[in-house]
């Protein structure tokens, strides 16, 4: 089973920014759509963001409440994927998974389906 790693949640205050990495654990991201979700407490997971495989063009997606705030990257060089959080809200508390699925030649997908799963790292805005 391939799995994913992501780090740099923690606790911020609103209006503040943090960076989540997703990296694979001893296997290559190339050719993999990568997705990020979230899930706050008693809700739904939510797709946040999508990005492409860079033999499919690397486009990006990003559900409504976080566009403008939030980017998503990847470095091939670190075969790391990153999400980059601005101006972080109260309502963007939640568990942020990171997700994996081999699509080397069609643009991600924002809600997947994604086949490898990160454990999650938690963000917690609040003052």
């Amino acid at each position: 089973q391939l799995q994913l790693v992501e780090s740099g949640g923690g606790l911020v205050q609103p209006g503040g920014s943090l960076r989540l990495s997703c990296a694979p654990s001893g296997w290559t991201l190339d050719y993999y759509a990568i997705g990020w979700f979230r899930q706050a407490p008693g809700k739904a997971r939510e797709g946040v963001s999508c990005i492409s495989s860079s033999s499919s063009g690397g486009a990006t997606n990003y559900v409504d409440s976080v566009k403008g705030r939030f980017t998503i990257s990847r470095d091939n060089a670190k075969n790391t994927v990153y999400l980059q959080l601005n101006r972080l809200k109260r309502e963007d508390t939640a568990i942020y998974y990171c997700a994996a699925e081999r699509r080397p030649f069609s643009p991600c997908a924002l809600m997947g389906p994604y086949d490898y799963w990160g454990q999650g790292t938690q963000v917690t805005v609040s003052s």
